[in-house]
C-alpha cells in the first residue's frame, strides 16, 4: 500500500504538469468546477458587477449634484466678495476724503487759532498802552483838542477801538470754535469708517475662507466623481468580460450535455468485463472521501458509482486509475487534495465500503456519469448535495 501511496502522487504530479487533455478534458464532474457551476458563479458575479455599477452611478449622480450645488455657492460667494471689495474700496476712498477735510480742518483751525491769537495780542497791547498813559496825558489830549467836538470825538475814537477789538475777539472766537466742531464732527466720522472698514475687512476674510473652503470641496467632490467614474467604467467592461465568459460557457455547456447524452447512448461494458487492480479500491476511496466525505453514505456511493459507469462506458478510459486521472474532470485531482489524502491515508471506513459496492457494480444513480451541487433547471438525482446526471 505504501508503494501504491508513492505511485499514485508521482503519477497525480505527472498527469496533472504534463498530461494531454484529451476531447474530453473540457468536462468537469466536481462540484465546483462543473461548467454550469462556473456560468451560475460568473452569473452570479456579474449580478454583483451590476449591482456595483448601480450604486456607483447612484453615487456619482449624489456626487455631481453635491458638486453642481457647491459650485453655484462658489459663484454667489464670488459674487459677495466682489461686492465686498467694492464697499471696501468705496469706504477706503472715503475714509482718504475724510482725512483730507480732516487735515484741511485742522490748518484752518491752526489758522483761525493764530487769528484769534493775534487779535488777543492786539487787544492787550492796545489795552496795555492805554493804561501805561498817564492821566496827564489824557487831561492834555483833551485840553489840547480845539473845541468841544473834538473831545467828543477823540473820546468816540477810542470807545470804537475798543468796541472793534471785542468784536472781533468774540468774532475769531466764535470761528475758532465753529471749525473745533466741525473737527470733532469730522474725526467721529472718520472713526464711524474705520469701524466699518474693520467690519467689511472681517465680512471680506469670512468669505475669502468659504470661498476657499468651497473651492477645496469642489476640488475633493471632483477627485471623488473621477474615481466613481472610472470605477463605473472598470464595472462596465468587467460586465461586459462576463457576459462574453457567461456565453462562451454556455456555448461549452451545451456541449457537455450532448456529449453526456452521447455517453449515455454509447456502449457499455459489464462489470464482470472490468478487471481491477488491487489499489484501485484504495484509489477510488480517497477520491470518495475527497469528494464526498461530509456526505451521507448514500452520496459516497453515488460518487463511486459515477467513477465506476465511467469504467464502463466507452466514451472514457477504461480503468479506475485513467478515470480519475483523465485531465480536467476532478478537481481534487488538479488542486492536489487527492495526493494528500493518499499520502495520509484519509479515506475512513465509509468510503471504502462505499467504493467496494460501487466496484461490484452496484449503483444507485443508474448510468449517471456526472455530478455537481443542484442548480436551477439542471434535472438529474439528487441525494445529499449533489445532483447526478
Amino acid at each position: 500500500m505504501g508503494q501504491y501511496k508513492r505511485v499514485a502522487v508521482l503519477l497525480t504530479i505527472l498527469l496533472v504538469a504534463g498530461a494531454v487533455l484529451s476531447a474530453f478534458d473540457v468536462l468537469s464532474v466536481s462540484a465546483t468546477s462543473t461548467t454550469q457551476q462556473q456560468i451560475t458563479d460568473e452569473e452570479n458575479q456579474k449580478d454583483q458587477l451590476e449591482q456595483e455599477l448601480d450604486k456607483t452611478q447612484d453615487q456619482l449622480e449624489g456626487l455631481k449634484g453635491v458638486s453642481s450645488e457647491l459650485k453655484q455657492e462658489l459663484g454667489s460667494l464670488n459674487d459677495q466678495l466682489t461686492q465686498i471689495v467694492n464697499n471696501l474700496a468705496e469706504l477706503e476712498l472715503q475714509i482718504a476724503v475724510k482725512e483730507q477735510e480732516i487735515a484741511d480742518t485742522q490748518a484752518a483751525l491752526e489758522e483761525a487759532k493764530e487769528t484769534e491769537n493775534w487779535q488777543y495780542e492786539c487787544m492787550v497791547l492796545r489795552a496795555r498802552a492805554m493804561y501805561e498813559m498817564r492821566e496827564e496825558s489824557h487831561i492834555n489830549a483833551l485840553i489840547s483838542a480845539g473845541n468841544f467836538s473834538e473831545v467828543l470825538n477823540a473820546a468816540d475814537y477810542y470807545s470804537r477801538i475798543a468796541r472793534y477789538d471785542q468784536e472781533k475777539m468774540e468774532e475769531y472766537t466764535d470761528n475758532r470754535e465753529l471749525i473745533e466742531e466741525h473737527e470733532a464732527r469730522l474725526q467721529a466720522e472718520h472713526i464711524e469708517l474705520e469701524s466699518l472698514k474693520v467690519q467689511v475687512e472681517a465680512e471680506k476674510s469670512r468669505v475669502s475662507g468659504l470661498i476657499s473652503q468651497t473651492s477645496n470641496s469642489i476640488s475633493r467632490y471632483a477627485d471623488q466623481i473621477s474615481d466613481a467614474e472610472k470605477r463605473a467604467l472598470e464595472y462596465e467592461q468587467e460586465i461586459k468580460q462576463k457576459e462574453q465568459t457567461i456565453e462562451a460557457l454556455k456555448k461549452k455547456y451545451e456541449e457537455e450535455l450532448a456529449l453526456s447524452r452521447a455517453a449515455a447512448n454509447a456502449s457499455w461494458r459489464d462489470i464482470s468485463e472490468v478487471s481491477f487492480d488491487e489499489n484501485d479500491r484504495y484509489l477510488l476511496a480517497n477520491l470518495i472521501y475527497c469528494e464526498a466525505g461530509a456526505e451521507p453514505y448514500d452520496g459516497k456511493v453515488a460518487v463511486g458509482s459515477v467513477v465506476i459507469n465511467r469504467v464502463l462506458s466507452s466514451k472514457y478510459p477504461d480503468s479506475v486509475l485513467g478515470v480519475i486521472y483523465q485531465g480536467g474532470q476532478f478537481s481534487p485531482v488538479g488542486s492536489g487534495r487527492l495526493a494528500l489524502a493518499l499520502e495520509a491515508g484519509r479515506a475512513n471506513a465509509d468510503c471504502y465500503r462505499a467504493a467496494d459496492e460501487a466496484m461490484s457494480g452496484i449503483t444507485n444513480v443508474g448510468n449517471c456519469v456526472y455530478f455537481r451541487t443542484p442548480i436551477e433547471g439542471l434535472e438529474g438525482i439528487q441525494i445529499g448535495g449533489h445532483i447526478f446526471y
